[in-house]
Formats: C-alpha cells, sequence, structure tokens
C-alpha cells in the first residue's frame, strides 16, 4: 500500500465494521501516534498526520454523525485526504494548548501569525516554515486560532541528508514564543516513514 495515496471509500471500514473493530483499531492508531507529536515549548504541539491517523479521523466523523451514505463519506474524504504527506512534505495539525480559558484568550491574541512562524530545520539546511490553512484562514485582527494546519516542504537533498542521520529540529520564531526543540530518533524514524526517497 502507498502511504501517500489518498483514501477511498474502499479503504474505509463500514460503520457495523468499524463498531466491531474500533476498540483495536483505535488502540494500535494511540500506539502509531505516540512517536508523531512534537512539542516545542510547553504549549505548542504538532501532531503529524498521516494515512493511518487520517483514517483514524474518518472513521471516528463517519461513527459520531452516523454517516452511510457515498455523498456524506466523499466529504469527509474530501476534508481529511489533503492532511496526508506526498512523500516530498510533513503535514502536521498544530495546537496551542492552554488549560485556563482566560490565559488561553490572552495567548491567542498575543500569538497572532505564529502559525506562519513554525519551522522544521534539517540539520545544515535553512528552516522550511510552515504553509499554514490553506483550506480556510484561521487568524484574524484580534486573534490567532488554537488550531493549525500546516505542511512542511523538503528538498529532496534535504530528505536524503535526514537519512543519513542528521538532527531534525523544530521551532516557532514568534517574538512572544521563541523555542527550539529537537525531535527524539524515534519521532524521526516515525517521519522519514512520510518522505519517499
Amino acid at each position: 500500500m502507498n502511504t501517500t495515496e489518498p483514501l477511498t471509500r474502499s479503504d474505509l471500514m463500514s460503520l457495523e465494521q468499524y463498531a466491531e473493530q474500533r476498540e483495536d483499531f483505535r488502540t494500535s492508531v494511540i500506539a502509531h501516534k505516540k512517536n508523531r507529536r512534537v512539542s516545542i515549548g510547553r504549549y505548542l504541539h504538532l501532531y503529524f498526520e498521516n494515512r493511518l491517523t487520517v483514517q483514524y479521523q474518518i472513521q471516528e466523523m463517519l461513527r459520531i454523525e452516523k454517516t452511510f451514505e457515498a455523498t456524506g463519506i466523499e466529504d469527509e474524504l474530501n476534508v481529511y485526504n489533503p492532511l496526508i504527506p506526498d512523500g516530498k512534505n510533513l503535514k502536521a495539525t498544530a495546537m496551542l494548548e492552554y488549560q485556563d480559558v482566560e490565559e488561553r484568550k490572552r495567548q491567542l491574541a498575543l500569538l497572532r501569525g505564529i502559525e506562519d512562524l513554525i519551522w522544521v530545520q534539517v540539520e545544515g539546511f535553512d528552516p522550511a516554515y510552515a504553509i499554514a490553512n490553506e483550506d480556510l484562514e484561521r487568524s484574524n485582527a484580534e486573534k490567532t486560532s488554537a488550531v493549525h494546519f500546516m505542511r512542511f516542504e523538503l528538498e529532496p537533498d534535504t530528505i536524503a541528508a535526514l537519512r543519513n542521520g542528521v538532527e531534525l529540529r523544530m521551532g516557532s520564531s514568534h517574538k512572544f514564543y521563541t523555542h527550539t526543540t529537537t525531535v527524539s530518533q524515534e519521532t524521526k524514524q516515525a517521519l522519514l516513514k512520510d518522505l519517499s526517497g
């Protein structure tokens, strides 16, 4: 199976099949996601998507909405398929996670534009900045959103260097949220599976 191919209806379980297999499938997806999360500082977390994580999201949406008609299923596929990396990029859901409601409000106002200042850097190369929210604008003049969808485009020589064992860093260069983190070996190996070559 090509991990960069969009999902189709034939890849999905019916509502009945999913009800029977949900617990096992959920357990395997949670284990799979363990090495696909990168924390940048205390509050910003990137959850890297791939074909399996996207399938899980679609199955959950179909279950919650009790969708079984072809058009409804196609609608969900159209929404979530763009989150599957195509072999030349990494795709992530970025979340700014503040537990306190008032603190969240203050920080989201302060962090306007942060979605364009999050980056991925392979050692020896310039950072690749996020291309954020291509589906719809999630920020306005007052605040940024707590959730952003982003992709990071990587050149073939960058991917090759990463395969050869150089360090992978991620960070934010927003003036009110400047943090860098070195990605663990386990996470780097998981993310390399999203990349061709």
